[in-house]
This record gives structure tokens, sequence and C-alpha cells, in this order.
């Protein structure tokens, strides 16, 4: 999903795609805390991840928990748990570790659920915790297997801002388990497409 076509969209999006500009301008890569720990990005952030989430046809209904699969996603963790709250809908909230235990939080056990971060895109980012490559690396595999090995489901990973090339409604992920070796492909949703962001700022900018 891409939050934004054609220009800014009036209301919430609008308003988060105007403080994501500012976030990403000049940078080939931001953690986006300065949106994602400001008071009002945050409440934004948490009805952008759930409406993204439902149009590429997961409802609240559908996951028990989301995770964060780096620091810069334990933000976005919370702000969703608070607007699924809003929505009468309580989930829980863990995050992904290298350190033992693997998975910090309420048990997922059992538990469908849902990856975060806040920019995954097809080119490697060094980011907080780990190295994140969508297309050429293992991290995303090895995260799948912890969250099986913890017998709960991943129906999904999510980012606030993805630059993965294709269909924005059919976009998915091949993980491999290591340990089994079974392949499956998770859809992978976003919130902003990151070249129609980095786009449009440039417009705005020309504009003034």
């Amino acid at each position: 999903m891409s939050a934004e076509s054609g220009g800014t969209e009036v209301g919430g999006n609008g308003e988060l795609q105007m403080l994501l500009r500012a976030a990403v301008e000049k940078k080939p890569f931001s953690e986006l805390f300065d949106v994602s720990l400001d008071h009002r990005g945050a409440e934004l952030i948490g009805d952008a991840m759930l409406d993204a989430l439902a149009q590429r046809g997961f409802a609240l209904d559908d996951f028990d928990a989301v995770g964060a699969l780096t620091a810069a996603a334990v933000p976005m963790v919370t702000a969703v748990m608070h607007a699924a709250h809003a929505r009468g809908r309580e989930i829980d909230g863990f995050v992904m570790d290298f350190v033992y235990p693997s998975i910090k939080g309420p048990s997922i056990s059992g538990k469908r659920v849902v990856l975060l971060d806040s920019w995954l895109s097809e080119k490697s980012y060094v980011q907080t915790s780990s190295l994140v490559t969508l297309r050429n690396g293992n991290e995303l595999s090895l995260d799948f297997s912890v969250v099986e090995h913890e017998h709960a489901q991943i129906i999904a990973i999510a980012s606030l801002i993805g630059g993965v090339s294709g269909d924005s409604d059919a976009i998915s992920i091949k993980v491999i388990n290591p340990v089994s070796n079974e392949e499956h492909n998770l859809p992978f949703v976003t919130a902003f497409d990151e070249d129609e962001l980095r786009s449009n700022a440039t417009a705005a900018k020309k504009a003034d």
C-alpha cells in the first residue's frame, strides 16, 4: 500500500507524510525516531500501520501481537498497540533480539503475529540492532525461525516506509527456515513507498 498518490492527502496520512518527508530529506536512511517518538507522530503511525494492514486484507481480528524487528520499531509497536486499543482490540507487543531470550515481551506461543520495522528496503541498511536485508540476506529468515520455534505464526511483515519493486498489493518476501529449509512467502505491507515519498518531497521543495 502507498499512503500517498498524487500529492499530499488531507488528514492524518497527509500530516504523517509531511513528518516523514522532513525525516528522510537528504538522508539515504533514517530510523525515523524523530517521528515515531513524537507524540503526534506516534499517534499517526499507529493508525497508518493498521490502515495499511487492513488494505492488504489483514483486519484487527487477524492477528494477536506485533513485534519489533529492530530497536527502531519499538516505538511503532507501542503506537500500533495503542491504536488497536482505540479501535476496540487488545493486542500484545514484543521485541526480536539476538540476545537470549530472542523474543522479549509476553509469550507469543500460539499467536498470529505481524513483524514491524520503520524502514525496509531492497537495499541493505545497518540499523540499531541488526542488518536487515529483504532480498539478499537471511536476517528475516532467522527471525522467522525464531518465531516458529515459539509456536507462533507470522502473517505479515510490515514497514512504515518500504522500498520493494512490484505490485504493492501483492508483494511478498521469501524466507527460508534455516533449520528445516522450508520456504515461505510472507506478505510485505508498507504504509509509504520510499520512491514516492522522496519524489513527493522533491516536488514539494520545488513548489516552495
